[in-house]
């Protein structure tokens, strides 16, 4: 039998299938950095960024890829936060693939990479180069890739933080193994950026229709299981962060940016005519001109 289905029906289906899809961010509640200052440390502070090619791309400038291992001086892709950070009095440095601290940055490497390799964190000039001197990073910046936003499941509790496996359980539990390591760190502000959010997945119009009349939204889910695990993580009353007392630990929400605060739990910035998971420089220059100003705030409220 032919399906035979009316515009109205079909706008029927999108229409209820995106409100699926919405992103919502009520009742997180972040820390309070509208009190801070905005304006730049007066010192200079040392500020490693462990990455992979979003971070790579976040900070380079616009223009033809020129660097190697993600870490670039100029990109199509580039947001120019590295710019905007050195006019901030910071001096950037970068660890990425190939190296020993920025090799492995899915969020089930975060947990033995801070426990084992701290002090080499602390040290590192830029991927397997170390300050000689008493010379550290104030300040440590680290995100994990898109890929981490395909949620598979909610997993079991308390979850496994060296488990490879995405669930929502193993994620809040690596987050939650990081704060011991942060706690004996007084002196060193950690930035934690969200990973950046997916495509939205494409299917063609004969697919969407099947997944839609037999209820398959494994997709949507993996959205929302993004948006919460975020919220989460950046929340300072319910979330990750409340039992937290000190003030070296900050959340910056790259995800949320990238998603234009909620309008879809997908990239709203994506390359590759949609399909490419890797934000645009278009979303990259606006989460770089938010970032500056947040790290400012975020050291202020520190006291560095």
């Amino acid at each position: 039998m032919r399906l035979t289905i009316t515009c109205a029906a079909l706008f029927f289906l999108l229409a209820c299938t995106a409100n699926d899809d919405s992103g919502s961010t009520m009742d997180v509640k972040t820390i309070d950095l509208s009190g801070f200052s905005s304006e730049k440390p007066a010192d200079p502070l040392h500020l490693l960024f462990i990455h992979h090619s979003c971070g790579g791309q976040l900070l380079a400038d616009n223009g033809e890829e020129n660097g190697d291992n993600c870490i670039y001086r100029t990109h199509p892709n580039g947001g120019g936060l590295r710019q905007l950070l050195e006019k901030n009095n910071y001096i950037v440095h970068e660890a990425s693939y190939t190296s020993l601290i920025g090799d492995k940055t899915d969020i089930c490497h975060w947990n033995q990479k801070f426990k084992t390799q701290m002090e080499k964190i602390l040290k590192c000039n830029n991927q397997d180069q170390f300050f000689s001197d008493d010379t550290k990073n104030k300040i440590v910046m680290f995100k994990s890739c898109y890929p981490n936003n395909w949620i598979e499941a909610d997993g079991i509790e308390p979850g496994n933080p060296d488990s490879c496996g995405q669930t929502t359980a193993n994620f809040k539990a690596s987050y939650r193994s990081l704060l011991q390591y942060f706690e004996k760190q007084p002196d060193t502000l950690f930035v934690v950026l969200t990973a950046p959010p997916l495509a939205e997945p494409k299917t063609s119009i004969k697919t969407f229709l099947k997944d839609v009349l037999k209820r398959d939204d494994a997709a949507g889910k993996v959205g929302v299981r993004a948006r919460s695990f975020n919220n989460w993580l950046k929340d300072n009353e319910n979330g990750w962060l409340k039992d937290y007392k000190l003030k070296n630990v900050v959340v910056y929400d790259y995800y949320d940016v990238l998603t234009d605060h909620g309008k879809s739990n997908w990239s709203m910035y994506p390359t590759g005519n949609g399909r490419d998971s890797h934000p645009s420089s278009e979303g990259n220059a606006k989460a770089a001109k938010d970032l500056a100003p947040f790290i400012n705030k975020a050291v202020q409220r520190m006291g560095l």
